[in-house]
């Protein structure tokens, strides 16, 4: 069965060359200049990293990948419509939705590459046992990441919210706070920054890469492998069908990758299906 979907997923690959070579259409956006390089936003860890290594698996088919960093998650989006980049890969699709809807833009997702589970950490405690009553927990404060935390903290027995699993839930819906936790939400990207200064915070996978925290290690409580927030490769709706972004999507869903992201990263960020 490897041997056979190894041959589909090369048989793609050509196919996406093919696409190259005929200089095909790009959507709504009319014909696509495939010669330049594709402009790519990425957060550092672990999405540029993984954009790395495909760099050398799209030059040979005479793509060129220009991956732009960012620490924050709103310029990436804004950017990419604004036209300045041609995809971003770093979030997930609840994250998405709720941006289209605030700013009133058209972006699409067009390929899951990959998990990162969320998680618990603290510089202060080792088990979810050690928090004290009244502790204060730093949340992210975007809707998305918000409500994907307080399910998390639900699931470790920490709360109990008033819409069971409903994702986009806010601190207000907090039912049950046997601890009397205190909640304080900060953007997402500065949060391992204050770790030390409070007693524990929920942290986006990457952020935590980013600065040496280890999620399997180090987290007090993680979301498992079955997390539905699958982070996507994202674009335009005129632009989805660039065939620069189907060569992209191809080699990041390829067994290369898949093996480079098991074996790097060591369950903290898992192969979407």
């Amino acid at each position: 069965m490897i041997a056979r979907r190894s041959i589909l997923l090369n048989a793609a690959a050509f196919a996406a060359v093919g696409l190259l070579a005929a200089c095909g259409k790009g959507g709504e956006g009319g014909e696509v200049d495939t010669s330049k390089p594709l402009k790519i936003g990425a957060t550092a860890v672990p999405h540029a990293e993984i954009l790395e290594k495909v760099r050398p698996l799209l030059a040979a088919e005479g793509v060129t990948l220009d991956i732009k960093v960012f620490n924050d998650y709103v310029q990436p989006n804004v950017q990419l419509a604004e036209r300045r980049l041609d995809a971003n890969y770093f979030q997930t699709k609840p994250y998405l939705d709720e941006f289209n809807a605030a700013r009133g833009t058209n972006l699409v997702t067009v390929a899951g590459i990959h998990v990162e589970p969320l998680g618990l950490y603290s510089k202060k405690y080792t088990a979810l046992a050690q928090l004290p009553d009244g502790a204060e927990i730093v949340l992210p404060n975007d809707a998305s990441n918000t409500g994907r935390s307080l399910l998390l903290l639900q699931s470790a027995g920490l709360i109990t919210l008033r819409k069971g699993e409903n994702a986009l839930q806010t601190v207000a819906d907090v039912k049950d706070n046997r601890k009397g936790l205190k909640f304080r939400e900060v953007e997402a990207a500065t949060i391992p920054r204050i770790l030390p200064q409070v007693d524990a915070a929920v942290i986006n996978t990457n952020y935590a890469l980013d600065a040496g925290l280890l999620p399997r290690r180090d987290a007090l409580s993680l979301e498992g492998a079955d997390s539905p927030y699958v982070n996507y490769v994202v674009a335009r709706e005129d632009n989805k069908t660039d065939p620069r972004i189907v060569a992209l999507n191809n080699a990041l869903r390829g067994e290369a990758v898949r093996a480079f992201i098991a074996q790097k990263y060591e369950g903290a960020v898992i192969p979407a299906q």
